[in-house]
């Protein structure tokens, strides 16, 4: 009787999960429609007072994302007070929508890769996740992981697409 070969196994192929790549925090908005006066204008020194007696350590061990819900001029140093207050907390952030975060965030792990491990590796990178935006992170991957990588794959071994090929 022949013995089954796991030919996939044999192949060296390096599989990457999106999944392991998703932020693991909960995230949380800030809306500066909240704090403006009659829904309209920032006041500087109302929104100087909020800044300051607001508990900033609520949001430790969660990412934030800071935004206006109406249409409003808000003035930039209005952003970065927030931003400054979240940095003496630890907390990523970002101005911009939960999307945009979700990418910073993913985009900040991808960065972490130690490339020397895959260093002419055939890379599999799986298609599915429930990351909200798979293309941007795949992208990401390649980015990163093309000067190093002999090849990378999209999908799963027994139906790969193949993305790119060191000559």
């Amino acid at each position: 009787m022949t013995e089954i070969r796991n030919r996939v196994q044999e192949s060296g192929i390096i599989t990457m999960d999106l999944a392991d790549f998703k932020p693991n925090q909960a995230f949380v908005g800030i809306d500066l429609a909240d704090v403006l006066w009659q829904g309209m204008v920032l006041k500087e020194a109302d929104f100087r007072a909020w800044v300051k007696e607001h508990d900033w350590s609520k949001y430790k061990s969660k990412a934030v994302y800071i935004h206006c819900s109406v249409d409003a001029i808000i003035p930039t140093w209005a952003y970065m007070l927030i931003g400054s207050k979240l940095i003496t907390e630890d907390v990523p952030f970002i101005v911009g929508d939960q999307a945009s975060l979700e990418r910073k965030l993913i985009a900040d792990e991808i960065n972490k890769i130690d490339t020397s491990e895959y260093r002419d590796g055939r890379i599999m990178i799986k298609g599915c996740s429930d990351i909200t935006d798979p293309a941007f992170a795949m992208s990401e991957l390649v980015r990163v992981l093309q000067p190093v990588a002999k090849s990378i794959m999209y999908g799963e071994p027994c139906s790969a697409v193949p993305v790119f090929k060191r000559k």
